[in-house]
């Protein structure tokens, strides 16, 4: 034996084991796992909203709440599979949180057209931005965490959708929690930051999903 194969052989001993990536289902099996646990912990710290009994007779605020665990699931999918390669070969269901999104935005638009007279917003704005953003920040952390052990060949797409499914998280434990049927300060300070997020989560994805 050369030294050349001396030195490949003792490559191949160092290296050891190499344990294999877990296949993207169940992956998002344990994601939306810990989701759904992380929203029922954090609404024992924040209470359910005393009229919840009442919005759930809402048929758009129940169609908005489904959506939103459909925008959960198929972020989180979508961030799965990005996280391979070559997507497991499944890059058609990588567009999944699209139609979703397309549904949403329109719910949310029959919502405001049927909220009229306007509801009366509460007396607090921006805080619930604030609420949904540290809500999402374990979440997002947990995700990015998995996802770099992984190979992702698309970072800034990931980093999106991580962003978008651990802010929705955020979202649905707020819409839950918060008392109000103010359609035009939902859409204003719990939906549009989504636009900022994704474009953070751009970057994030581009820093933190290197290998």
């Amino acid at each position: 034996m050369d030294a050349m194969e001396k030195h490949i052989a003792s490559l191949v001993a160092d290296a050891g084991q190499v344990q294999s990536a877990s296949s993207p289902l169940r992956l998002w099996l344990k994601w939306m796992g810990v989701a759904v646990v992380y929203i029922v912990v954090s609404l024992l710290f924040l209470g359910v909203r005393p009229d919840l009994p009442a919005a759930l007779h809402n048929g758009l605020f129940v169609a908005e709440m489904l959506l939103l665990v459909a925008i959960v699931a198929t972020t989180a999918l979508s961030a799965t599979l990005l996280a391979f390669p070559d997507m497991y070969q499944h890059s058609r269901l990588v567009l999944a949180p699209i139609a979703m999104f397309v549904l949403f935005v329109a719910v949310i638009f029959l919502a405001w057209q049927a909220d009229n007279p306007p509801a009366p917003p509460p007396v607090h704005s921006f805080e619930c931005s604030l609420t949904i953003a540290v809500l999402a920040l374990l979440p997002a952390a947990w995700m990015f965490y998995s996802m770099r052990r992984l190979a992702s060949t698309h970072r800034r797409a990931a980093g999106a959708v991580v962003m978008l499914s651990a802010f929705s998280i955020g979202a649905i434990t707020l819409r839950l929690s918060e008392q109000t049927n103010s359609i035009m300060h939902v859409i204003e300070w719990h939906y549009l930051p989504m636009i900022a997020v994704a474009l953070l989560g751009v970057w994030l994805g581009k820093m933190l999903l290197k290998w």
